[in-house]
């Protein structure tokens, strides 16, 4: 896919969160990415080529600032398009993916852990699958 319709895939998603979210996002980049570095990777434990970081978050959580927090470089969210690509078969599930994954960093600069985001996930989907199986 063409880097500026990634970019453009991932501002949507950003636009896509409620207001209230979005105006609590300070002091935070988000970037977009080829592919993790390798020791990031490794950070992370992932396996060369194994495509498996497909975004993250660096920084200082929102509800673990303090009176000490100023005068801090950015965090940053880092969403990967090469792992994404590689995993998805079309266009629209890179549009899925992406925005899940923007979800998923945008909830650890919230402040949230790995195992409540992975339980919001799977909630989400049972809902979305409820959703359309009725008729």
């Amino acid at each position: 896919m063409d880097p500026i319709r990634f970019h453009q895939l991932v501002l949507r998603a950003l636009q896509g969160l409620p207001a209230e979210f979005r105006r609590k996002m300070e002091n935070v980049e988000i970037l977009v990415e080829d592919w993790p570095s390798e020791e990031r990777r490794k950070r992370r434990g992932g396996r060369r080529g194994s495509g498996s970081l497909l975004g993250l978050y660096h920084g200082y959580p929102l509800k673990e600032r303090g009176s000490w927090y100023g005068n801090v470089l950015p965090d940053q969210i880092v969403i990967y398009q090469g792992p994404i690509e590689r995993i998805c078969r079309n266009e629209k599930e890179i549009e899925i993916r992406v925005r899940e994954v923007v979800l998923h960093e945008v909830g650890h600069y919230f402040g949230l852990e790995e195992e409540e985001l992975r339980t919001i996930e799977r909630e989400g989907i049972e809902n979305e699958e409820q959703g359309s199986g009725s008729g």
